[in-house]
């Protein structure tokens, strides 16, 4: 009885053994045949793509994303909180006062070493929905930017950045008002050197609104710009932020931080009779519930969806004329995939746009132990490296 009591408990062992070794194997063939792989570049200008192909080496690599975390919403929460170990960069601020009274936050950093003599590149950074200066991602690209010697200015949204508002009005993804006087505010400062923008999510939104309201004029203040994990088609990335359970988790706790910032500013908006309901919109469960009760009355629209509509990008790619470097994962809870415009990208002569088939929304980790800079930096550092080095090419475009 003994043989077989051992015999019986070594068989059930191989088979643990058996199925352990082929359940490895099939997860690593699934990585390697599913979530490895080299990102897709879609331009109408051959100029600007041999421009990236050429400089920006990065993109000839396969995307490895971290093994033990490569599903898109698994790479959204991971990656935010790996990057936000990375400590707070010390910016100087400036109060910048708006034309029509209101005031946003400025905050710059140079870099540590640089030659005097030479004009430094500057770099203008737009976070996201509920982001500042110190959010984990706009950390980590400041110190990419700082690394090629470039200055960083981080545009802080009105009541972003720890200030509160000046007068009744916050920001949307479809009004680039603001960022309009401040880019022209840095041209002014800054007249000889090579100024970039980089817009992250809903700053990419409104880096892109202004880019195609401004048409060729916006060379006048910028030489390229970056825009990431853009969400392309609002109306369709509203829809699958709403799919249960992980995604609509993503919204809820988004929706949460705008009511509460709204809550620390809203003695600025309660005296404004019959334009919103701001009890409404700070009880707001979804960004669709917000938007609806507050944001798209507060900029004078209609309704939720002539908002989202004016503030999609997709079909105005065509109306940019400033060379745009545009990041997006193809898994990207925020913007599914059909809505991406690559075939808009494909007739462009200035908007580029690169999929990774993973990344989930800003995530983009790579490596094993993803704890120093992920993808979007070497893609960054990179593309400001070939705008510096190579200037005159892409001002050739």
């Amino acid at each position: 009885m003994e043989v077989i009591g051992s015999l019986t408990s070594s068989v059930l062992l191989d088979g643990k053994l058996t199925l352990l070794v082929a359940s490895l194997v099939g997860f690593c063939t699934y990585y390697l045949t599913n979530a490895v792989k080299r990102p897709n570049l879609w331009c109408g200008n051959p100029k600007f793509h041999d421009f990236l192909n050429q400089f920006v080496p990065v993109f000839s690599e396969k995307f490895w994303p971290t093994i033990w975390c490569f599903e898109a919403r698994a790479q959204t929460v991971f990656a935010s909180l790996l990057r936000s170990r990375i400590a707070p960069i010390s910016y100087s601020r400036e109060i910048f006062q708006l034309s029509d009274g209101g005031e946003v936050c400025l905050d710059w950093t140079e870099p540590t070493r640089f030659a005097d003599s030479a004009p430094r590149p500057v770099v203008i950074f737009l976070p996201g929905l509920t982001g500042h200066s110190q959010s984990d991602y706009i950390k980590s690209l400041v110190k990419a930017a700082l690394k090629v010697n470039a200055t960083a200015v981080v545009f802080n949204n009105r009541g972003r950045g720890g200030i509160g508002i000046k007068t009744p009005k916050t920001y949307c993804g479809a009004c680039s008002l603001d960022f309009s006087e401040i880019v022209c505010y840095v041209r002014r400062k800054y007249p000889t050197s090579i100024v970039v923008a980089a817009g992250i999510s809903l700053g990419g939104l409104i880096l892109g609104n202004y880019l195609a309201t401004n048409g060729s004029k916006a060379r006048i203040y910028l030489d390229a710009a970056m825009i990431v994990s853009v969400p392309w088609d609002v109306l369709k990335g509203t829809v699958s932020l709403e799919k249960p359970i992980l995604n609509l988790m993503l919204n809820r706790h988004l929706a949460g931080c705008l009511a509460q910032s709204l809550d620390l500013v809203k003695h600025q908006f309660e005296t404004v009779d019959g334009k919103w309901n701001i009890e409404l919109a700070l009880a707001a469960r979804t960004i669709r519930e917000f938007d609806t009760h507050f944001t798209s009355k507060q900029f004078g629209f209609s309704d939720l969806e002539e908002y989202y509509k004016a503030a999609c990008l997709h079909d105005k790619i065509h109306r940019i004329k400033v060379p745009t470097l545009c990041l997006s994962a193809r898994d990207d809870p925020f913007q599914p995939d059909e809505a991406i415009p690559y075939e808009a990208a494909a007739k462009s002569d200035y908007v580029a746009i690169v999929a990774t088939s993973r990344g989930g929304h800003i995530g983009f980790m790579e490596g094993f132990l993803p704890l120093r800079e992920n993808y979007i930096d070497r893609v960054f550092a990179q593309y400001l490296q070939a705008i510096i080095n190579k200037h005159d090419l892409l001002s050739k475009l």
